[in-house]
This record gives structure tokens, C-alpha cells and sequence, in this order.
């Protein structure tokens, strides 16, 4: 017989590994899952090709036809799917695990909008595009996180008025948005408004240069910051005892989740409610204890191309991605809000 000490100290083993393993297979059906929808968005359209055809593309040879629809038009289209995808999965997961609420997504507490408004701005009033519009994307969206942090954060209950005070100034900045627009010419309006519903249209090359910078300065640090992440879940004051400095980690991994988030947004648009679903959904795949965020990446890219296929060749009429979005993820924040209602004592 082993003492009590030696088998709990087996069982916590043994269940660190299930979790290791659970989450091990997660992420490689969520990568086979992606790699599949990847493949599926480059052989579907007006004219279907073939998987042989479409990684010969890719290769580099040259197949008459497919060179151009898929080379030029479906490959840009998808890769843009799977990096915005991955990084509104990845900016909604950090919002939520770092505010510990479900809802604490840049949809919802009002960074998006802010994001929004100033690319609106961008334009509308300056004539801005490519990387420009990114970076005023990227400093509205700042700008907008540090003034709900501001007004939000003093003292306890902060988590619960960030959300409220976020709700509120997404709203007021929503309401500057369509200001700009009535005010706006005719062709100006036409393209805020494409943009604004959140679409791959017109997807290139050259228009996924500011997103793969953002990705590239991101995911590092969000890589390197996702230990001290994980601890915040325990709470501030059990994090700050096992050595996290509390404050300078949320604004790090604030700042970087809002740098991510801008760049896609002004990439492709708000393409809805894919940074609030990303993150439950990774959480209740991978278990508790477990950090969702490399699995809410890859949800949001399966959730976006996914959408794309149907948006594009499952509907009557062809529709911008978020669209489609915005539907699924407007019935899952029902749901959840009925959930958490029942939930609560009577």
C-alpha cells in the first residue's frame, strides 16, 4: 500500500496528462478541420477544380485556369479567412480569460467599435486604405481600450463596469459611425459600408502585409505572456502571490489583444461575434485548467472560413462573411445569456 501522499500525487499526474492529451487532440482535429475548410475554399466556386489541381497551384506549377482563380482570387481570399479568423479568436479569448467573463470580448465592451469608427473616419474624411487605414484602426482601438480602462477600473466590481461602461461607449461610438456615413458621399458610403459588414471581397496579397505584421508582433508576445495569463484566472490577489505583476501583464496583454484585433478588423472589417464565440467554445473543448487560447485561434479560422463557404456557394444570393457571422453568433449570445440567467439563484 502506497501512503495517501504518493497516491494523490499519482492521481494529479495522471489527470495532467489527460489534460495534456485532451488538449493535444483538440488542437490537432481543430488543424485538420482547418486545413480541410482551407482546401475545400480553394476548390469550390463558379468552377469547381480539383484537390490535385489546387495543391499543384499552390506548388508553384502552372495549371491552366485554376493558376489564375485559384492563385489570384480563392488563395488570397482563404489566407485572409484563416489570419483574421485566428486573430479575432485569439484578441476575444485574451479579453476574456484577462476580465474572467464570458461576455468580455472586443465585440461586445466596445474596442471593436472603436476600431470601427476611427477606419470609418479613415475613409471618409482622410481617403485612407492599405496600411494607413490599419494604423488608424489600430490607435482608435487603443485609444477606446484605454479610456473604458480608465473609467472602469477603480477598485473591486471593475471586471462587471468595464462591461457596462464598454457597452456605453460602443454605443456612443456606433452612433459616431453612422454620423460619418450620412455625411458621407455616395461611393464613400458604398465602401464603409462593405466594410463595416465584415467581408473577404476583394481579398490580395498586398492587403494582408499589415495583419501578418500585426500577427507577427503578436503572437510572440501573447505566446510569452500566456503563462501569467493563465494565473490571472486564479485571481488577482493568488496571482500577485506567485509572482505576477498584475497590473503590468494586463496592460501588456490588453495592448497586444487590441493591436491584433485592429489589424483584422481593418483588414477585413468587424467580422461579428467571432471574438465572443471563439473563446467558450475552446474552453469547454480543452477542459478546465487549460489554456484556450492557441485552440480559440484555430476555431476562429475554421469559424471564419467555414462561414465564408456557406456566405458564399450555401445561401440564394452571395453575402459578406459577416453576414453569416453575425446570425450564428447572435443566436449563441441567447443562448448563453438564458444559460447564465438560469444559472443564477432565484
Amino acid at each position: 500500500m502506497h501512503p495517501p501522499e504518493i497516491r494523490t500525487a499519482e492521481i494529479v499526474r495522471r489527470r495532467r496528462l489527460a489534460g495534456r492529451r485532451r488538449r493535444l487532440i483538440v488542437v490537432a482535429v481543430l488543424v485538420v478541420l482547418v486545413a480541410a475548410l482551407f482546401l475545400a475554399a480553394l476548390c469550390l466556386g463558379d468552377r469547381i477544380y480539383s484537390p490535385a489541381q489546387v495543391l499543384q497551384v499552390i506548388a508553384g506549377e502552372h495549371v491552366r485556369g485554376a493558376s489564375f482563380t485559384v492563385g489570384r482570387l480563392r488563395l488570397p481570399r482563404a489566407t485572409t479567412a484563416i489570419l483574421a479568423g485566428a486573430a479575432f479568436g485569439l484578441a476575444g479569448a485574451c479579453f476574456q480569460i484577462l476580465l474572467r467573463n464570458t461576455l468580455a470580448s472586443p465585440d461586445i465592451i466596445g474596442i471593436t467599435a472603436g476600431a470601427n469608427t476611427a477606419a470609418v473616419a479613415g475613409i471618409i474624411v482622410l481617403g485612407l486604405s492599405g496600411a494607413a487605414l490599419t494604423g488608424i484602426a489600430v490607435v482608435g482601438g487603443l485609444f477606446t481600450a484605454l479610456a473604458i480602462a480608465l473609467l472602469a477600473w477603480q477598485g473591486r466590481g471593475a471586471t462587471g463596469r468595464l462591461i457596462l461602461i464598454g457597452i456605453a461607449v460602443g454605443s456612443m461610438l456606433d452612433s459616431v459611425t453612422m454620423w460619418l456615413m450620412v455625411r458621407a458621399d455616395q461611393w464613400d458610403i458604398q465602401a464603409a459600408s462593405r466594410w463595416l459588414t465584415g467581408s473577404l471581397n476583394g481579398s490580395t496579397w498586398e492587403g494582408l502585409a499589415p495583419l501578418l505584421i500585426g500577427l507577427a508582433v503578436g503572437v510572440p508576445l501573447v505566446a510569452g505572456l500566456s503563462r501569467h495569463l493563465d494565473t490571472l484566472r486564479l485571481g488577482d490577489a493568488a496571482a500577485a502571490g506567485l509572482g505576477v505583476h498584475v497590473q503590468a501583464t494586463r496592460v501588456a496583454i490588453m495592448l497586444v489583444a487590441v493591436v491584433v484585433l485592429a489589424t483584422a478588423t481593418a483588414t477585413t472589417g468587424p467580422i461579428a461575434f467571432v471574438s465572443l464565440l471563439c473563446g467558450p467554445i475552446a474552453a469547454n473543448l480543452v477542459g478546465a485548467g487549460r489554456s484556450p487560447l492557441l485552440p480559440a485561434a484555430l476555431i476562429g479560422s475554421a469559424m471564419v472560413l467555414g462561414c465564408d463557404l456557406i456566405a458564399a456557394h450555401l445561401l440564394p444570393h452571395t453575402y459578406p462573411v459577416g453576414v453569416v457571422t453575425g446570425i450564428v453568433g447572435g443566436i449563441y449570445l441567447i443562448i448563453l445569456i438564458v444559460r447564465m440567467t438560469r444559472k443564477e439563484p432565484a
